[in-house]
């Protein structure tokens, strides 16, 4: 098995839907963002994207990422690479 995974969008039978409540917000939130990075959508949207596009997206990602995560998170879960 690879060290990547997209289980709770496999799994999930939610409604799915924004101001519900926090707990429905955050499983809407992870099952986007899990069908969203499935790789038959990515290499259908991909190449559709503006580079404003791809900098956006890529620019929100990141400074979530650098706001609240310590390096060694950001090692550890996102990059997974070993070495903190």
């Amino acid at each position: 098995m690879g060290k990547h995974s997209h289980l709770f969008v496999e799994n999930y039978s939610g409604i799915g839907a924004l101001g519900w409540d926090r707990k429905t917000d955050e499983e809407t939130l992870k099952f986007y963002l899990q069908k969203f990075s499935d790789d038959q959508l990515m290499e259908l949207l991909i190449p559709k994207l503006s580079d404003g596009d791809i900098e956006a997206i890529y620019g929100l990602i990141n400074s979530m990422l650098k706001k609240h995560l310590t390096e060694s998170d950001y090692h550890r879960h996102f990059l997974k690479d070993g070495t903190h």
